[in-house]
């Protein structure tokens, strides 16, 4: 399994989350005091990173573990799916229309929103 880890692919997500903070290597490596090519090295994916390490990134990024480490994780999707079930199972045909609208409407402004941002 540890085989497995694409660090190249977690440093690109740790490199992302960075940027889209407006974060330098430097500031973001003095904010968890570690060396900025400690940083550089980690975004590179040239270094297994620790533990402790990866939860201070996703702390001072805003971001959570699982983000960094995986792009898609079918465990989350599942309980998103189960999540929007359990919470419409139990509304009437009007509650759920309003709800899939509104879904759809903060979907498109979530994108829009990301679109104007980059």
């Amino acid at each position: 399994m540890v085989n497995d880890i694409d660090y190249p692919a977690i440093g690109e997500r740790i490199r992302s989350a960075r940027l889209k903070k407006d974060l330098t290597q430097d500031k973001l490596a003095k904010s968890i005091g570690i060396s900025t090519s400690y940083i550089s090295s980690i975004e590179s994916g040239s270094v297994k990173l620790a533990l402790p390490t990866l939860i201070r990134l996703a702390a001072e990024l805003d971001t959570t573990v699982d983000t960094l480490l995986y792009d898609v994780t079918p465990a989350l999707i599942a309980q998103y799916d189960a999540d929007a079930k359990q919470i419409l199972d139990d509304c009437t045909a009007e509650e759920r229309s309003f709800l899939l609208d509104l879904m759809r409407h903060a979907k498109e402004d979530l994108r829009r929103d990301l679109i104007t941002n980059d």
